[in-house]
């Protein structure tokens, strides 16, 4: 192939992602189209009298419930306390696990040291760790960051890991090839080879943080959307229930959406055939 032909290609390359970026961000608005029809849908049932607005609010009474909630000031607080837990949990559990990770996926010694006892304590149900931490941390916000922090590790313990021994060994022989140092060797070829599956661990661990933080909530706080959650069952009060529910699911999808948003400049060597399948 000549310089001219090679020129062409990677000018026509050029030009078809130029041409993919606004197609992309023009497809992130259709998201909100299915939610948007079912609110619809619901709010046209209960007007009409063919479903039950008691037990299921319509997304009025809920848009009501939401906007008392902000004016007072009351959902910024709960929204906050719940972040803040989140964030110290998923940065402690993302530490350990890519740490443990790490070793055991490289260390054959640590994976049959490690990794049977870890696997063992993934099985046990989230609730459980609950009267343990209490009684060992307190009722306070150390119990709830920890249990967080076990949600948020075995995802990422598991995704790094199985990245590491999931390396093609052809990758490893061209690095040996060009006789790169140790240090070389993990810098230039086997973090980029595991840095998506990181990613994606990542955000995993995060989806399961916002779920334990509800646990870690129920279990005795006085702030943040779990919280809110179980003072809408308390009170009989549906549409709080639910509007706790929706604030849960945007502060989660905001949440994953600045995780990609710092990790996509690292991703950005990436060639995929994604925009085209």
């Amino acid at each position: 192939m000549s310089a001219v032909e090679a020129a062409a290609i990677d000018t026509a390359g050029s030009a078809s992602r130029g041409k993919a970026a606004p197609a992309r961000s023009g497809l992130v608005w259709l998201g909100l189209v299915l939610p948007l029809l079912l609110a619809l849908l619901w709010e046209a049932l209960v007007a009409a009298g063919l479903a039950n607005g008691r037990l299921m609010p319509p997304p009025s009474v809920v848009g009501r419930t939401l906007w008392e909630l902000a004016a007072s000031g009351e959902l910024l607080t709960h929204a906050a306390a719940t972040l803040s837990r989140v964030g110290a949990g998923f940065g402690l559990g993302a530490l350990a696990g890519t740490v443990l990770g790490a070793l055991t996926g490289a260390l054959p010694v640590a994976q049959r040291l490690l990794d049977p006892t870890l696997q063992a304590l993934r099985a046990i149900p989230s609730i459980a760790w609950v009267p343990l931490f209490i009684l060992w941390l307190g009722i306070f916000e150390a119990s709830k960051v920890a249990l967080i922090a076990v949600g948020v590790f075995f995802p990422v313990y598991l995704g790094v890991a199985a990245a590491i021994q999931g390396i093609d060994r052809k990758v490893v022989e061209v690095g040996r090839v060009f006789r790169l140092s140790r240090l070389a060797m993990v810098r230039r070829v086997l973090l980029p080879a595991i840095l998506p599956d990181w990613i994606t661990a990542l955000r995993s661990g995060l989806g399961l943080g916002f779920m334990f933080v509800v646990a870690a909530e129920i279990m005795g706080a006085s702030e943040g959307l779990g919280y809110l959650l179980v003072d809408g069952q308390q009170l009989g009060r549906p549409d709080t229930i639910i509007a706790a529910i929706i604030s849960f699911a945007v502060l989660g999808k905001l949440a994953d959406g600045l995780l990609v948003a710092i990790t996509r400049p690292f991703l950005a060597w990436q060639d995929t055939a994604r925009d085209k399948l």
